[in-house]
């Protein structure tokens, strides 16, 4: 089966497809927004389209303290079931952050999605921090009295 080139995807789904959310915002101004799976965005746009691009990255919460990193492979784009190469990363944020620096940057996988998957792993990993609980330290700083004059 032969596959067809990312841009004749991207010109036919561009406009509607079943992952297209668009936003009205203030007057007139639309925002479009897209939910299909490896996005990292979630923006509808060429660049972040995990339907038209062949090499897509995804990056997903993986239980409560893990973060999944996920890249398609060009070759098994038949085969859905196979068509991810998954990795959990489980370790502290700066060694998570230089894991997908070298899977998606430096080895020349997709360098132009660097940053978007930067911010992405900081916004998971944010999310996954669990609030301290228990209780509030007191302000211990001097409290101004004034007086009356």
């Amino acid at each position: 089966m032969a596959t067809l080139p990312g841009a004749l995807i991207w010109e036919i789904v561009k406009k509607n497809n079943a992952f297209l959310v668009k936003e009205f915002g203030n007057g007139t101004a639309k925002v479009q927004f897209s939910k299909e799976s490896n996005n990292l965005f979630n923006s509808h746009s060429y660049k972040y389209s995990g339907l038209a691009n062949n090499k897509t990255v995804t990056i997903q919460a993986a239980g409560k303290d893990g973060v999944l990193l996920a890249t398609s492979k060009t070759k098994k784009q038949n085969k859905p079931a196979t068509a991810l190469h998954k990795s959990v990363l489980k370790k502290e944020f700066r060694r998570m952050a230089k894991a997908v620096i070298n899977q998606v940057g430096d080895n020349n996988y997709r360098p132009d999605l660097k940053k978007a998957a930067l911010a992405r792993l900081s916004a998971v990993h944010r999310s996954l921090q669990v609030a301290k609980s228990g209780v509030k330290k007191r302000n211990r700083q001097a409290i101004k009295i004034r007086s009356r004059k």
